[in-house]
């Protein structure tokens, strides 16, 4: 059975950090897209970056590039979001996300940026 489990998430102040976790489980990874994304209240939900499990190649989208890092340790089969600079635009809950020929979404979790 394949899990994602988020953990990290919370409240901080604006300019403050945060590091998102996303622990995997049930399989192999190597040949898969790992994501984080974010779903704000009435908005869609949207990509934020991406890494590829094996080779480590990063995707950023406009709006975090230069603030969040996307990082992953194979040997705990674990992925990152390190946000700095936090705004409060980046309120949401967060997801990661697992992509190959089927896909797999953890249950989310609030980061909530204060003004």
């Amino acid at each position: 059975q394949v899990q994602l489990v988020e953990s990290g998430g919370g409240l901080v102040q604006a300019g403050g950090s945060l590091r998102l976790s996303c622990a995997a489980s049930g399989r192999t990874f190597s040949n898969y897209l790992m994501g984080w994304f974010r779903q704000a209240p009435g908005k869609e939900r949207d990509v934020v970056a991406t890494i590829t499990w094996s080779g480590g190649r990063t995707y950023y989208s406009d709006s975090v590039k230069g603030r969040f890092t996307i990082s992953r340790d194979i040997a705990k089969n674990t992925m990152y979001l390190q946000m700095n600079s936090l705004k409060p635009e980046d309120t949401a809950v967060y997801y990661c996300k697992a992509t190959h020929w089927d896909s797999y979404w953890g249950q989310g979790t609030q980061v909530t940026v204060s003004s």
